[in-house]
């Protein structure tokens, strides 16, 4: 029997939990490095008093990254985790105290269009929804699951049909472009062009691809019960039980190259550990930056791309008045472009920000009175690594944002006991060389596809997982970044020669 390939994956965030627990069930001696005392990376909790609030990622999709996942190490996701799908997707508000749900049963949202915005405009919804189911049956095999897309690849796989589906969009207009094309009324125009935000990105310049983002919430929206940490101690659990071994609050400090191939991992604390491969489960730009040494600065391209959007976010437990919400709600501002060029034009806070409110003991009703776990977002620039504002701006900042949800009906405290606010700079520190940038780079232009960092790396053993990789951000996403680094890793000379043959159930499609 040969030796089991040493693996070490440095982060346990999702993209990192999916590929260790993926090639433990192989049989690779499996260590994950995490500094942070638990794992998740960009999905964590807060505790404000006895409250456990989630205060990242609140949104589960794409079930089938999972489902597909689980039945690949012999066992189903319904038997680990515990979902209830969401009938409303999402309540949006506006300023002229107009109010529209979107459902997950697609007529009953072209019923509340039509009703809402007249039956011209449902029917130009309809129109919309069949155009994004289109987009994202074209893109899903030749862009999800890809491990690095390019445009000969693409337009070779799309063939007549796939290519006559994204001309049909115009694949080289804005989302907003698409948009204003789409519909009439203003209020529909900038609810689908949010789906920009999704990957972090302005709607004036992200791919009208991205209108795909309609087919996922239609395919599915999910609540998980114990909060979105229940799917990464889900995958933490699975992965030590096909025995990879979980490190918490152990820091990398250095990846070792010797002639062109990773040796091992250094750790902050001094300890080495000797490894055959490794995967780098952080911010590609860590690299770049060299905070991982000099040696691994090539593995990815020396240009820095644009970054995506941070946030400012307020975790609270409190009372709520005033409008009724669901879980996922929207509250617009009247002025959304100037929202985004606020953000990537000036790189200051928004004036007056479009605002997510995530209710998470909704839906259902609650005692008049009784505190509620809340996590309030708006969009903010990716500059915490150079920050031009002070706490006071960040006071304004909360007290404009704040007192708007006011004026649009949300009696929500200004402040309680025990809230917790973080911004660009808190975002950075937790995740260094980001700047807060949440979502890896801005998806910005028609071939933003294609330049994100891949699996492989030039440094031999090395290989990339998470948000800031292909194929991009969001939870789902950074699961198949994980699946996709571990097929390569098990494809590798090392794991091929090394690794002891195991019986598998189940198996991932990736075309």
């Amino acid at each position: 029997m040969h030796e089991a390939p040493r693996t070490v994956v440095i982060g346990a965030g999702v993209a990192g939990l999916v590929a260790a627990l993926r090639l433990a069930h192989r049989g690779h001696q499996v260590t994950v490095l995490e500094r942070a005392e638990v794992p998740g990376g960009k999905i964590h909790t807060q505790s404000v008093g006895s409250a456990l609030i989630d205060s990242g990622p609140t949104v589960f999709t794409m079930r089938w990254v999972f489902d597909e996942l689980l039945r690949s190490v012999g066992t189903r996701l319904d038997d680990q985790l515990r979902l209830a799908p969401l009938s409303v997707l999402a309540r949006h508000f506006w300023y002229d105290g107009s109010q529209l749900d979107l459902f997950a049963d697609a007529q009953r949202s072209e019923t509340a269009v039509a009703e809402w915005a007249g039956r011209a405009e449902a029917a130009r919804f309809r129109e919309f929804c069949e155009r994004a189911r289109r987009v994202h049956d074209t893109l899903e095999g030749p862009v999800m699951r890809s491990p690095r897309p390019g445009m000969v690849e693409l337009t070779a796989r799309l063939g007549p049909s796939g290519l006559a589906v994204l001309s049909s969009i115009g694949p080289m207009r804005t989302l907003w472009q698409q948009m204003v094309r789409q519909f009439r009324d203003p209020r529909l125009q900038q609810l689908f062009a949010r789906y920009a935000t999704y990957c972090g990105s302005s709607p004036w310049q992200a791919p009208s691809t991205l209108m795909l983002v309609a087919q996922v919430e239609m395919d599915g929206v999910w609540s998980v019960e114990g909060g979105m940490g229940a799917l990464c101690g889900m995958l933490s659990r699975l992965a030590t039980e096909h025995g990879a071994q979980l490190r918490m609050g152990c820091a990398a400090q250095r990846i070792d190259v010797r002639q062109g191939r990773v040796h091992g991992v250094e750790l902050a604390s001094g300890e080495v550990l000797p490894a055959d491969l490794v995967l780098f489960n952080g911010e590609a730009a860590a690299l770049r930056q060299g905070l991982l040494g000099p040696a691994v600065r090539q593995a990815v391209p020396a240009q820095a791309p644009p970054r995506s959007l941070s946030a400012m976010t307020w975790a609270l437990h409190a009372p709520l008045g005033g409008v009724a919400l669901d879980r996922h709600n929207v509250f617009f501002c009247p002025e959304y472009q100037q929202e985004f060029d606020d953000i990537f034009v000036h790189q200051r806070l928004p004036r007056l920000p479009t605002v997510y409110v995530c209710a998470q003991d909704r839906p259902g009703a609650l005692p008049e009175g009784e505190p509620e776990r809340v996590l309030a977002l708006i969009n903010a620039p990716a500059v915490g690594d150079a920050p031009t504002w002070q706490d006071e701006d960040l006071d304004t900042c909360q007290a404009t944002t704040f007192s708007y949800l006011n004026c649009l009906g949300l009696r929500m405290p200004f402040s309680s006991p025990g809230m917790r606010r973080n911004s660009p700079q808190d975002f950075h520190r937790r995740f260094p060389a980001s700047g807060g940038a949440l979502y890896g780079q801005a998806t910005h232009g028609w071939t933003s596809i294609f330049s994100r960092p891949g699996s492989h790396t030039p440094v031999q053993g090395l290989y990339l997982a998470g948000g800031s990789v292909h194929p991009g951000p969001g939870v789902p996403m950074a699961a198949l970044s994980g699946q996709l680094a571990a097929e390569a890793m098990l494809a590798s000379p090392v794991s091929t020669r090394r690794s002891r043959p195991v019986a598998t159930s189940g198996g991932m499609s990736t075309p």
